[in-house]
């Protein structure tokens, strides 16, 4: 983050002088940005689209000095911690966020906000575009990982929809820096800030998608944790990956592994198997100029012919057509 910015945001504004005398919240928020009837009905403050005004996104820091109550929108919102720590109770759940740590609201997320001192700064990226939600989260990450689209229907058939999704900052973490560009670019107000911003947000949520983590309330049996581990294999060494060598590296009868993945996956490993092929020869057709003979080749697969075939049945159309649509 570079310095200016930064000492734009930590210098307090008349808000925070404000709620500093005290430490109480002050709501300088119009009434216009209320969706009144929605506020009656669920008897949380809504806010709704008032502060974009013909914008797609909105930032802006959290005010410090006193807690926020609890509230909810009819648009995305994401909590990015840029310095400091915050905790937030999320749909009755206590979350914690630290420097770094990125919290994704989806529409209609109700949460409240605690005190934040000094050294505090919490951004809020509000998001207008419908369609940037979850559900786009979590169809993308399915349609790139066998592993994820197991753990996904898994996690739809506890008919627990999540309304929130926690990334955890770690060393070297690419949302944080995608983050921080797109709120230097939002203050600094350079030439062709929107057109960059625009681009980072693309940007940031295939990184979100690579980052998205699926957690499972309820617990897996040994057998299902055995079947987990197996798909992650799948998703990691898709090329030389064998139910054969999982086999011999779980200590189970090669027979009695294939037949407990078809009964808890609903396919067989083979299957399993070529359809991640498949998909990561889909990125690789899509995003490289890649001969399809030298895609084959990274993906695991010799016979051209078994390729197309697949390739067919999974994407409804031949690899050159899908690479000239793209």
């Amino acid at each position: 983050m570079l310095d200016s910015v930064l000492n734009q945001l930590m210098k307090p504004s008349q808000i925070e002088k404000t709620q500093l005398k005290n430490y109480e919240f002050y709501n300088d928020i119009p009434l216009a940005a209320y969706d009144n009837s929605l506020t009656q009905a669920r008897k949380t403050l809504v806010l709704n689209d008032y502060f974009f005004k013909n914008k797609t996104i909105y930032i802006s820091k959290h005010n410090r000095y006193a807690p926020y109550p609890k509230h909810t929108h009819t648009f995305l919102e994401m909590n990015y911690m840029l310095r400091g720590e915050a905790d937030e109770v999320v749909q009755g759940q206590s979350v914690h966020l630290k420097t770094g740590d990125l919290l994704l609201l989806d529409v209609g997320c109700e949460h409240a906000i605690g005190y934040l001192g000094t050294n505090d700064l919490l951004i809020n990226i509000l998001f207008q575009d419908r369609d940037i939600n979850l559900d786009l989260l979590s169809s993308l990450r399915k349609s790139q990982s066998v592993l994820y689209e197991f753990l996904l229907n898994r996690k739809m058939g506890t008919k627990n929809r999540e309304s929130y999704l926690y990334f955890d900052n770690h060393e070297g973490n690419e949302l944080s820096e995608t983050l921080d560009r797109i709120i230097e670019e939002y203050y600094l107000q350079r030439d062709y800030s929107d057109s960059i911003i625009s681009s980072y947000l693309s940007i940031l949520i295939a990184q979100m998608v690579r980052n998205y983590a699926v957690n499972i309330d309820t617990k897996l049996s040994k057998k299902q944790a055995l079947i987990v581990q197996v798909l992650r294999d799948i998703n990691d060494d898709y090329v030389s990956v064998t139910l054969k060598g999982e086999a011999i590296k779980y200590g189970y009868n090669k027979n009695y592994l294939s037949n407990l993945f078809k009964a808890i996956v609903g396919d067989t490993f083979s299957n399993v198997l070529n359809k991640q092929r498949i998909i990561n020869a889909h990125v690789l057709l899509t995003s490289t100029a890649l001969p399809v003979a030298t895609v084959m080749i990274r993906i695991g697969i010799s016979n051209k012919t078994f390729f197309y075939k697949k390739y067919e049945e999974q994407y409804q159309m031949s690899p050159g057509q899908n690479r000239k649509n793209k």
